[in-house]
């Protein structure tokens, strides 16, 4: 674990309602993120990361674009994707959006790569989805080729050869801070080790404590390799309210209606009130609840993971604006302060 945890936030642009409860247009729910971006930086938070997804229930397809707006009225905040697809993106083009994104933010930048858990942007895009994981495996080769900011030799099946190909802007570090997302899967975990990639845990279900096996195959997989220790992240959904009470209860109807959404589409059960209690419970994997309960579980799982950062996932399904607002305000002020204080003290 670094000697001091990065406590940072992370939003899909879910598509919220506004004070009549009718649901907003994608244009507001994207100033609305770029407004909780500059509030995040000012109220200390260290990072802030956009999800990219292509369906009518989330408005951010371009992440980089809305970090750069955010980069620009913002001062300390790192900036990054949560996560990038890069399945069904270019890699030349990703780097080059993210090393623009760093030279506008001085150096700010980074990025999540990942399958994503959504498919819309295979036919949208023009890829078969028989081919997702030569895609990913590809693609994400070549970027950690173009990761080293060196003319570029690579070859493969799924995009154009390069020979002693540049790829401009560089960075002006040298390297642009990237991750691999994973959701559980153990290969994944070791190609993150194999490349030298640093680890992001999505943690949507059940006890942070049970990603304690992916951790250690990391660790175990770097020193096979021969590799220095890496960071290790970790991404779940949450809230903060004034009281356990408020908190449960102003984000369950939300969340409810955003996992319906989706869990129609997956054969998902409906989440119902009892499943979400226990989600919220010391073994669930939701951060729910006042200030004190969200950063003593962050702690916990810090203290479980070993992780260098973590990232609460502030928006949830229909959660309106002003209540995202609040939560990023107790966050900064009062979770952020109390984890440290907690880390330090044990």
């Amino acid at each position: 674990m670094m000697a001091e945890i990065e406590l940072g936030l992370d939003t899909f642009g879910d598509v919220t309602t506004g004070g009549d409860g009718q649901l907003l247009s994608h244009a507001e729910v994207i100033r609305n993120v770029v407004a909780e971006g500059v509030l995040a930086d000012q109220v200390g938070v260290d990072f802030i990361g956009v999800g990219e997804h292509h369906r009518d229930d989330f408005a951010v397809s371009a992440p980089d674009v809305v970090l750069a707006a955010i980069a620009a009225r913002t001062e300390r905040i790192r900036l990054g994707s949560a996560v990038t697809v890069l399945s069904s993106d270019d890699p030349v083009r990703v780097f080059e959006r993210f090393s623009t994104l760093d030279a506008i933010s001085d150096g700010r930048a980074e990025v999540i790569l990942g399958r994503g858990s959504f498919i819309e942007s295979f036919p949208l895009f023009g890829y078969d989805l028989k081919d997702y994981d030569t895609l990913f495996e590809e693609k994400f080769d070549l970027f950690t080729h173009v990761l080293e900011e060196e003319p570029v030799t690579w070859s493969g099946t799924v995009r154009a050869a390069l020979t002693e190909q540049s790829v401009y802007p560089p960075t002006a570090s040298g390297r642009l801070r990237t991750w691999l997302g994973v959701g559980g899967s153990p290969q994944s975990v070791v190609r993150a080790a194999q490349y030298g990639i640093p680890l992001m845990l999505a943690i949507i279900g059940g006890a942070p404590e049970r990603f304690a096996p992916y951790t250690d195959l990391y660790h175990r997989a770097l020193a096979e390799f021969g590799r220095e220790t890496l960071p290790i992240g970790a991404h779940s959904p949450g809230h903060v309210a004034p009281t356990d009470a408020q908190a449960r209860d102003e984000f369950f109807p939300h969340y409810a209606a955003g996992m319906a959404r989706i869990g129609a589409e997956r054969g998902w059960a409906p989440m119902t009130r009892e499943r979400f209690e226990e989600e919220v419970g010391e073994d669930g994997a939701l951060f729910v609840g006042s200030p004190e309960t969200v950063a003593s579980k962050i702690v916990r799982a810090v203290q479980a993971l070993g992780l260098s950062r973590f990232d609460l996932k502030y928006s949830a399904g229909t959660l309106p604006h002003d209540l995202a607002v609040r939560n990023i305000e107790l966050y900064g002020r009062e979770v952020i302060p109390a984890v440290r204080a907690a880390l330090a003290k044990d």
